[in-house]
């Protein structure tokens, strides 16, 4: 475990040297979006004021204007075609909708925070294309410094990705770790639970930083799950029964696996995750919380749909890590798994029972899907979609923090008669 943490800290060393780079040839871009970010120390980091797009089919032109120039990084992948553009921790404070329009190769763009100290820019191209040139211009003439990206549309017979991520490990968002300011040393297990005693749960608030989740009406996904999250957080707390850890606490997008990570690494009794739905217009509307666990086939297509959607969150940030390798192929999956999701399932129907006298509950409030962050062998797991940003109705809760009280007060109550019975079992099985 020394190595471990040996890794952990040359990581953090590897992070901090990067973003103190002057500006140079490149590096990473950060995408913090054009929702209002969570309160951080954001004075030391360089601010984005303005993003604009430029040109047409054949060549597009992408600017920022940032207060000081930054180094970066860009390069351009394929399936679907995209550019990545990687810097230090940017404050992005655009405004609002920038980046949901296209122009010329560019569908879209989104950016956003990706690991502590490093953000990104993704930009979803129509079709094939290289980076032309790329450049970042210093401040002059009462003008801000600018972050310049010129793409060229090319035949897909000429196009030729960048170096693979993998051969390119500080453009993967992904931490073998959980980042410091969420899981301290102390909680890992070999170093503090064995003095504690106490079960731990993890709750997951979904997406963050670059990858913003549903939206709807001014209000994003990733910031509605995190205020439950942390709400949910203190109401456990204040319990004293609980080690309870997020995946994160802040506006950081983490990669799937690594959510899996957090719960495995402190031998945890207990992972929810946090997400809240959104129906496409064209699929008419829904209503109600719902309560996923794993499963291998999906109990209907909506389960499927929102499991697909769900799994795309690393690709969303620039990268698919889909095939990352887990670290379980050493254990009697099979066995553990069954064992694991009879206590998922155990522990969604008692959340049903306890959520469903206090919030609006989806007409088949008891779903299964295979759910990449659901698949700790080992530790009983469930996603719980709080609403539908996507409904009126229950949009007006989402942001209420009256409606909020009451669904993490039955969410809590679950989590205690669970648990309680348990750690019953369990103690006296020894």
């Amino acid at each position: 475990m020394a190595s471990r943490a040996n890794q952990r800290i040359l990581l953090g060393c590897v992070l901090l040297c990067a973003a103190a780079l002057p500006c140079a040839d490149s590096s990473r871009l950060k995408a913090a979006e054009s929702q209002p970010q969570l309160p951080v120390a954001s004075a030391n980091f360089p601010t984005a004021s303005a993003a604009r797009l430029a040109g047409d089919g054949r060549q597009t032109r992408f600017v920022l204007d940032i207060d000081q120039t930054v180094s970066f990084r860009a390069v351009t992948l394929a399936d679907p075609y995209r550019v990545v553009v990687d810097v230090p921790q940017v404050n992005f404070q655009l405004p609002a909708g920038t980046g949901s329009g296209g122009r010329g190769l560019v569908k879209a763009f989104r950016y956003g925070l990706v690991m502590p100290g490093g953000s990104r820019i993704v930009f979803d191209l129509t079709g094939p294309a290289k980076i032309a040139n790329s450049y970042v211009v210093e401040a002059a003439n009462g003008q801000p410094a600018r972050l310049v990206l010129e793409m060229e549309e090319v035949e897909r017979t000429a196009f030729v990705p960048s170096l693979a991520p993998e051969n390119r490990p500080e453009l993967r968002p992904a931490i073998a770790d959980p980042p410091p300011a969420t899981v301290p040393a102390s909680a890992h297990p070999e170093a503090g639970q064995k003095a504690d005693g106490r079960a731990v749960v993890v709750i997951d608030p979904g997406h963050g930083g670059i990858d913003n989740g549903t939206q709807s009406s001014g209000e994003s996904e990733k910031n509605l799950v995190l205020a439950f999250g942390l709400a949910l957080r203190e109401r456990l707390e204040k319990t004293g029964k609980y080690r309870v850890v997020m995946t994160r606490d802040d506006d950081t997008f983490i990669p799937l696996n690594d959510r899996v990570k957090v719960a495995r690494n402190l031998k945890a009794a207990l992972f929810v995750s946090i997400h809240a739905d959104a129906l496409p217009r064209a699929e008419g509307d829904a209503q109600g919380a719902t309560i996923y666990t794993l499963s291998d086939k999906a109990s209907d297509a909506e389960a499927q749909r929102l499991a697909d959607a769900e799994n795309r969150a690393d690709a969303i940030a620039g990268f698919n890590l889909a095939e990352e390798p887990t670290d379980v192929a050493d254990i009697l999956i099979d066995l553990i798994q069954r064992e694991t999701r009879t206590f998922s399932s155990r522990f969604a129907r008692l959340l049903m029972g306890e959520m469903k006298s206090t919030v609006r509950m989806h007409k088949h409030p008891l779903k299964s899907a295979g759910f990449r962050v659901l698949k700790a062998p080992d530790v009983p797991s469930v996603l719980v979609e709080i609403g539908y940003v996507s409904n009126k109705g229950d949009l007006e809760h989402l942001v209420s923090e009256g409606w909020r009280s009451r669904a993490v007060g039955s969410m809590a109550q679950a989590i205690d008669g669970f648990l309680a019975k348990r750690m019953a079992t369990a103690g006296s099985s020894n």
